[in-house]
């Protein structure tokens, strides 16, 4: 079994309204072969809550205005460090870049079919990595500074 027309037409919308609020690392593969309760998922990340909070709202409001979809269900919103958008045919995943890291769902999924997004979504690969380098940089830096006081 593969994902729908409808699933397809739903990651695609959804992956352009969370690259048009600069999203990361945007992705989706099609699971239906080895989950019954969704076609695809699609995984992107932000560097902080209020990103991530606003590429959730442009995918819902996007999918709503263009497609009639609303999500059946939608988790997370509170922390905003992991948004779940639960369209039934679909599942959006939004994560802040370290639970991106963390959980790293693509090794999870890395045996299904990747699902071809538009060239928006497609250039976004590689920046959850990028950040979190210039993160852990940042960190060590600081960690730096502070022995180097200490010594003094």
């Amino acid at each position: 079994m593969t994902a729908t027309d409808r699933s397809f037409e739903l990651i695609n919308a959804a992956a352009q309204a969370a690259a048009d609020k600069l999203a990361h690392d945007i992705i989706a593969y099609d699971v239906s072969d080895v989950l019954a309760i969704t076609d695809a998922f699609l995984l992107a990340s932000a560097p902080n809550d209020r990103q991530v909070k606003s590429i959730v709202d442009e995918v819902e409001e996007r999918l709503n205005k263009e497609l009639g979809a609303k999500p059946v269900r939608r988790e997370g919103d509170r922390e905003a460090r992991w948004v779940l958008l639960d369209y039934v045919d679909i599942v959006v995943h939004v994560q802040h870049n370290e639970e991106r890291v963390f959980y790293a769902l693509e090794r999870l999924w890395k045996d299904c079919p990747e699902i071809e997004l538009p060239a928006d979504a497609k250039a976004t690969r590689g920046k959850t990595e990028e950040y979190a380098q210039r993160e852990r940089a940042a960190e060590e830096a600081k960690e730096l500074r502070e022995l180097g006081g200490e010594v003094r």
